[in-house]
């Protein structure tokens, strides 16, 4: 052992004698508060480690706290965009049987208002084909509906059954190209026949060229055609073109959104005819 060692242990020996001196002396001299130096140093050192630890603690809990509260608020989220979404869907349809309940209650005082005797239906399908404008309604012949009965909504004129069928029935509109009615002007009663043109529009043919017939004018139907009954609404007149003379195009508004049927009226009451039969028209106002 060299005597670098030697002193070396020498020293620390020396300094653990030393630091047990000061250890032994502090237990015995007093503090301020009469408790021994050691023991409040001690006990002092004793609570900052303990006062650190809490706070870390603190944090830590802090944090962990804020986090499930954090995912409390999601799920709440969640939980509201969730029923937000289901009380839409039943605005929705409350909303839809609203108006269903206004269209069927639209067509009970359409019933009611005619003296004519008639039967509901509802619209199954449409025309598959944009060339022959139609519709498919869930009554037939089981119903008493036969060919060529007029179809009404509460908005005016639908068209005529074409094929009646035991238990549905195939309607034309009548803004099909093959489609005509008999019409009188309110206003001037002015008559004349308005055909289909396979769009959402009709034209007024045959009319004088000394009638009176103007834009915003309101035709009826006036029974000439051995199909639809006296005073249902046809349309409004949208333009009016003359030339020579004589009416050379009436554009017609029809009153009924065919895009929008839901359910209409069949009229099973043969129409009321003046003098010998009349023969129903068709497209071109022939007999």
């Amino acid at each position: 052992m060299s005597i670098l060692d030697i002193r070396q242990r020498t020293g620390y020996l020396f300094l653990a004698v030393t630091v047990g001196h000061v250890i032994l002396i502090s237990t015995q001299v007093p503090s301020q508060r009469g408790v021994p130096l050691f023991e409040e140093i001690v006990f002092g050192g004793f609570a900052e480690v303990q006062r650190v630890a809490s706070s870390a603690i603190g944090g830590v809990s802090g944090s962990f706290n804020d986090y499930v509260a954090l995912q409390d608020v999601r799920a709440d989220n969640e939980r509201l965009k969730a029923e937000l979404a289901q009380l839409q869907i039943r605005f929705q349809q409350e909303e839809a049987a609203a108006a269903q309940t206004k269209a069927l209650q639209d067509l009970l005082n359409l019933r009611q208002s005619t003296a004519l005797a008639t039967v509901a239906a509802n619209v199954i399908a449409g025309g598959a084909s944009p060339d022959f404008r139609t519709i498919t309604i869930d009554i037939g012949s089981r119903s008493g509906l036969a060919n060529d009965m007029a179809v009404v909504a509460p908005a005016g004129v639908v068209g005529r059954v074409i094929r009646a069928g035991s238990l549905a029935s195939k309607v034309q509109l009548l803004i099909d190209r093959n489609a005509a009615a008999g019409v009188v002007d309110q206003r001037s009663r002015a008559q004349g026949i308005v055909v289909g043109m396979g769009t959402s529009t009709l034209q007024l043919t045959y009319v004088a060229g000394t009638a009176d017939v103007r834009e915003g004018d309101a035709l009826v139907t006036s029974g000439i055609d051995g199909i639809y009954p006296k005073g249902f609404m046809v349309g409004q007149v949208e333009s009016v073109q003359r030339g020579a003379g004589e009416y050379s195009l009436v554009r017609v508004r029809p009153a009924v959104d065919f895009s929008s049927l839901e359910n209409v009226l069949v009229i099973t009451t043969p129409p009321e005819r003046g003098g010998d039969d009349v023969e129903p028209l068709d497209a071109q106002g022939r007999e």
